[in-house]
């Protein structure tokens, strides 16, 4: 099986480590979910669960995280918990860099590549809808699908922006920042439908020129003293690592250490302070790094 993408892997990987993706690869993904503190009744939400014949794992890490032990999981858009906006489908990777970041109640967030809106809400549910916070979003038909996001989860405290994240003004000045960036997507495949094959060097040169952009404006719109996670789904040190080892050359940081828990799986970072996720039947392979500018 000749492919670029399985070359990086087993050129930045040990056996080991190269043998658990790919593994990790082929297991089939539980559905995941968060409750939606804004509008579930966590009781209401539980017990139609139950009455639908689905068995919840509750996630040791996050309170508000439910794994659904069951395959087969089209009717749960039926629910009237998923209709009204009480619960989130989303990944238990997309949900760590929210709570690396920890939002806080007051302060300025902006959320860089906003769309379709799991995080920005996420963000809102934690701050209870008491911060400021802006959505950037260029892709018009995407920024539609984040506003109704944002409507459905009954969040009020985000102004959304239609634009290109590359072109914010210098002069806006955030307390936090999540930048969610564009990536190749690495951690996120399945072997069996062959999307290892879409990997190219050329695709990956200007996806990692785009993610420096990106964390360049930033740094450079973040208060000094401000924090700053920058993540991806990719498992690639060259989109991860290489990207923050690229920026630290134009910009001053300190890359703040991640404490996650021992049940989720991890890759070997160079740097013990990031973090990368190995993909597994629970989590799609993912890089965190939390960052504070100087």
């Amino acid at each position: 099986m000749e492919s670029y993408l399985l070359e990086l892997l087993a050129k930045n990987y040990d056996k080991l480590s190269y043998q658990k993706i790919i593994d990790g690869y082929n297991q089939k993904k539980y559905a995941t979910f968060r409750l939606n503190y804004l509008k579930a009744n966590i009781d209401k939400v539980l017990e139609e669960f139950k009455n639908y014949n689905y068995e919840l794992e509750k996630v040791s890490w996050c309170e508000y995280a439910y794994i659904i032990k069951k395959e087969g999981t089209k009717d749960i858009h039926l629910l009237d918990c998923y209709l009204n906006g009480s619960i989130y489908l989303q990944s238990l990777s997309s949900m760590l860099p929210v709570l690396v970041l920890n939002p806080l109640e007051g302060e300025t967030i902006l959320d860089m590549a906003a769309a379709p809106g799991s995080k920005t809400t996420q963000i809102a549910m934690e701050v209870a809808n008491k911060a400021l916070i802006t959505a950037v979003e260029k892709n018009k038909i995407r920024l539609e699908r984040l506003k109704y996001n944002l409507n459905k989860q009954g969040v009020t405290c985000v102004t959304v922006l239609n634009m290109d994240a590359q072109n914010l003004d210098e002069l806006f000045s955030f307390d936090q920042v999540l930048l969610d960036s564009p990536c190749s997507g690495s951690g996120t495949i399945t072997l069996n439908n062959k999307d290892y094959k879409m990997f190219t060097e050329p695709s990956l040169k200007a996806l990692k020129k785009l993610q420096i952009t990106l964390l360049v404006k930033a740094l450079k719109v973040l208060k000094k003293g401000g924090t700053l996670v920058y993540s991806t789904c990719s498992i690639l040190p060259f989109e991860n690592e290489e990207v923050l080892n690229e920026v630290k050359k134009q910009v001053d940081f300190e890359i703040l250490p991640i404490n996650l828990s021992p049940d989720i799986p991890l890759l070997p970072t160079k740097d013990e302070n990031v973090k990368c996720l190995c993909p597994n039947a629970y989590f799609e392979g993912f890089f965190l790094a939390h960052i504070k500018k100087k």
